[in-house]
């Protein structure tokens, strides 16, 4: 089991995919089925309601009252469940900021609002339009909103794992790097190339101090050196070997 934590300051995903239009059409007509299924289940719930209560008013109310959770369907299950509904899971997709982090309420709240537009005026026509012509494939509640939909579908790449490129004239620095693990060193590994990548020295700094923690190193080398020389130390011993 790892004995290390990082947690990156943007705590994101910074090579993230933005995804077509395709998946998007397939995630909504997954969200619209349930909602057709919904509103059989309170068409039922409403014929039962008309046995208890003979005004027609009450039976409208209630029924009402009970569909009312459907109108919200998108904004709720995209605040509840940190930007994905039902269909969004389904297709591995999740709506977040620009800069990739997460969504807040208010960009959600602005996206709902302009389902409006996208969606329901112009019979999607004014959705589909900005994604197919857009560089970051937003509809208008995206482009207000300052979001995007991106992919979390897992993709397995060199940098996810503890792999580096090791010098048969390679002379290792630290000896006692063998005391981490397999999962410490890969995540060293993406946590340093996510920093690398958005610039986040802070995260380097914080990772740097815990690896010399663990290896009781107090080295003169820059952050960027230390963390690139106890990856290449590691992937020495544990090759040689």
């Amino acid at each position: 089991m790892s004995n290390l934590q990082i947690n990156t300051t943007q705590n994101v995903n910074i090579d993230y995919k933005i995804v077509g239009i395709g998946e998007r059409i397939i995630a909504f007509l997954i969200d619209a089925f349930l909602l057709y299924l919904y509103a059989i289940l309170v068409q039922y719930i409403g014929s039962a309601i008309g046995f208890v209560f003979d005004d027609s008013w009450t039976q409208m109310g209630l029924t009402s009252l009970i569909f009312l959770p459907a109108m919200f369907y998108s904004l709720l299950m995209h605040s509840l469940f940190n930007g994905r509904t039902v269909g969004k899971m389904v297709m591995k997709i999740r709506v977040v900021r620009v800069d990739g982090t997460p969504v807040h309420w208010s960009n959600l709240i602005v996206r709902w609002m302009l389902r409006f537009v996208d969606i329901w005026l112009f019979f999607g026509s004014v959705g589909i339009l900005t994604i197919l012509f857009t560089d970051k494939k937003q509809r208008l509640g995206d482009a207000a909103a300052g979001t995007v939909v991106i992919s979390t579908k897992n993709k397995v790449k060199v940098s996810h794992t503890i792999l580096e490129e090791v010098e048969e004239t390679y002379v290792p620095t630290f000896l006692n790097v063998t005391l981490l693990t397999d999962k410490d060193i890969r995540l060293i590994k993406e946590t340093y190339h996510i920093a690398m990548k958005s610039g986040d020295y802070k995260t380097m700094k914080v990772l740097r101090d815990k690896v010399e923690g663990l290896l009781n190193t107090n080295s003169d080398l820059y952050d960027t050196q230390y963390l690139n020389t106890v990856l290449k130390d590691y992937n020495f011993y544990t090759q040689k070997s």
